[in-house]
């Protein structure tokens, strides 16, 4: 399987007991970005999806799109997950870089957190969704 399907294949099919994999794609020292954490190492990458699982339940990601590039790939995805109960799912992409051996040593995701997670929530949605109905353009 070419490596950008096994990146996929893994995501798409990553559960807690496969949290040990993460060195299998990952370099020593990758760097990782999202709206929640920035940080370097692949221990501290494995433990980001960790706690992914501490916190939500049944989470899933389903990769949309795959744009590879030279050393590269952008993929886009959809993250489901139960919180509370109820269903939730965020839109997003990741811009990927790959070392030498083909590992990934930059990984940056890009997501809206105000409007996937913040505007859920009860107080603090409401007052998101007024404010960005305040700034908005009207429409024609």
């Amino acid at each position: 399987m070419p490596p950008l399907d096994a990146l996929i294949a893994f995501f798409e099919n990553l559960g807690r007991n496969d949290l040990e994999r993460f060195a299998d794609f990952y370099a020593e020292d990758a760097y990782f970005k999202d709206p929640f954490n920035e940080l370097r190492g692949v221990a501290a990458i494995t433990q980001v999806f960790a706690h992914m699982f501490e916190t939500v339940e049944a989470p899933r990601f389903r990769i949309t799109e795959r744009f590879p590039s030279e050393g590269g790939a952008m993929l886009l995805w959809t993250f489901h997950f139960l919180m509370r109960g109820r269903q939730q799912t965020i839109t997003g992409a990741s811009h990927l870089r790959f070392d030498a051996s083909g590992k990934i040593n930059f990984h940056y995701d890009y997501w809206d957190a105000a409007e996937e997670l913040y505007e859920k929530l009860p107080l603090l949605g409401a007052l998101l969704r007024a404010l960005k109905r305040r700034l908005g353009a009207a429409a024609p």
